[in-house]
């Protein structure tokens, strides 16, 4: 599995669903013709219906993003460069295109029990700058991956209220590079620095969907914060000059607790063919603060000590609204808008991830060839906020041995979604 640029909101990935794709993820918390919205609210499940149900989803992002700016170098790398380490060299486009599979299975064992199991990777970044470009102090190449495994059990009281619960196992693997400053040159590639760690995780989903009258359905899910021991290794390379004759490796741990989510999504019918959706999703960004690393095996030859992984984020916002039509038994139109607020303002925005709010505009469709079996696409256009970086004093991530960076960012995101439904 490849999880490319985050487009969820910091490095959050909210591609699970190609059914869902299609309405801008509007009403992913309520019942439908596909269980994917169990990685949403697990209560969901109950509308899988008696008997087996199995789908695969997946989403592939074309993404382009390319940073330009200036860097003036300050302190060490001003020195080390004799002066001319300033370089308005551009990033080329950062992201790769990437493909991002998930996975759901249902089963409805009588009218009240259900049980179910969602596989995703729920969160994923991979950025790659050009080697020697402008803003390569402050990152080089850029990886977040993961795998969750989410079994859930839920429970449905009668027509109208159904609760959930469910167990999540995450994997999450860390990798970040940064050309390493005090091997500045202007004659040759400076080498790079690289972080990196992994951990297994716990947490929990939960969630009900309420149906007060006919015709109209509430529901709330929930995914918890899942809190990670990363250990792994910091390197840096050989740093003639400055007391380290040879490249060092040191053994690192860190916490690091991924946000907890909640949504709330409400769908309401118009007609017999037509369908009105709409959410509305908080993720807890600003409980990740600064990560801190810790030497595990006493090394203490780094001179530049082990670095911290600041994030600070604000809370996350994204906004839906949404309908879909049955244009016959077969054949189901849906179309939505959505607006996400990043949790990552200029004041933070790094190198690493120049995230920043966006427009999300989406259509989608699906076909029921026969009473078993469906297929769904989807299609979203994303148009960014106008971006800049400013990693000068003030700026958490500003080292005043490296330098100042100032930036524009100019990205834009198309993302095509597909899945394959089958009822046993």
């Amino acid at each position: 599995m490849i999880a490319g640029n985050a487009f969820g909101g910091g490095f959050a990935l909210r591609e699970q669903s190609a059914y869902y794709q299609g309405t801008s993820f509007a009403g992913n918390g309520t019942t439908g013709e596909s269980i994917s919205s169990i990685f949403w609210n697990p209560a969901t499940l109950t509308g899988a219906g008696h008997g087996l149900t199995t789908e695969s989803h997946s989403s592939f992002i074309a993404p382009q993003s390319d940073v330009n700016g200036d860097f003036t170098p300050q302190g060490l790398v001003n020195a080390l460069t004799g002066g001319f380490g300033a370089s308005s060299t551009g990033s080329g486009d950062i992201a790769s295109n990437a493909w991002i599979p998930s996975t759901y299975v249902g089963y409805g064992l009588n009218d009240n029990w259900y049980f179910g199991l969602a596989v995703n990777t729920p969160f994923g970044l991979a950025t790659k700058p050009g080697t020697n470009w402008a803003g390569q102090y402050y990152s080089r190449s850029s990886e977040v991956f993961s795998v969750n495994a989410t079994p859930s059990v839920a429970y449905k009281f009668n027509d109208m209220i159904s609760v959930a619960l469910g167990l999540q196992a995450e994997y999450l693997q860390v990798r970040l590079k940064s050309a390493y400053p005090f091997r500045a040159s202007v004659t040759s590639q400076v080498p790079s620095s690289e972080v990196k760690g992994g951990s297994v995780g716990f947490g929990a989903t939960a969630g009900f969907t309420v149906k007060p009258i006919e015709g109209t359905e509430i529901g709330v899910g929930f995914r918890s914060a899942v809190f990670h021991e990363l250990e792994g290794h910091f390197i840096n390379p050989a740093a003639p000059g400055v007391g380290v004759a040879n490249a060092s490796r040191t053994g690192i741990e860190a916490k690091l607790i991924t946000p907890e989510m909640v949504t709330l999504s409400a769908k309401q019918r118009i007609t017999e063919k037509f369908r009105a959706l709409g959410t509305v999703e908080w993720t807890n960004w600003s409980r990740l603060g600064t990560v801190h690393l810790k030497a595990t095996d006493g090394t203490t030859t780094n001179p530049t000590g082990l670095p911290d992984l600041k994030f600070n984020y604000d809370d996350g916002w994204f906004f839906s609204v949404g309908g879909e039509y049955d244009w016959n038994d077969q054949l189901t139109l849906r179309a939505g808008v959505g607006y996400e607020l990043s949790p990552i303002d200029e004041d933070i925005r790094s190198t690493r991830l120049p995230d920043n709010d966006r427009l999300w505009l989406s259509a989608g469709a699906s076909w029921k060839p026969t009473e078993h079996l469906a297929f769904d696409v989807g299609f979203s256009h994303l148009i960014p906020a106008d971006t800049k970086i400013d990693i000068s004093p003030g700026h958490q991530d500003y080292n005043a041995n490296i330098g100042t960076y100032v930036a524009d960012v100019d990205s834009q995101v198309n993302i095509f979604s597909a899945s394959l439904r089958y009822k046993f």
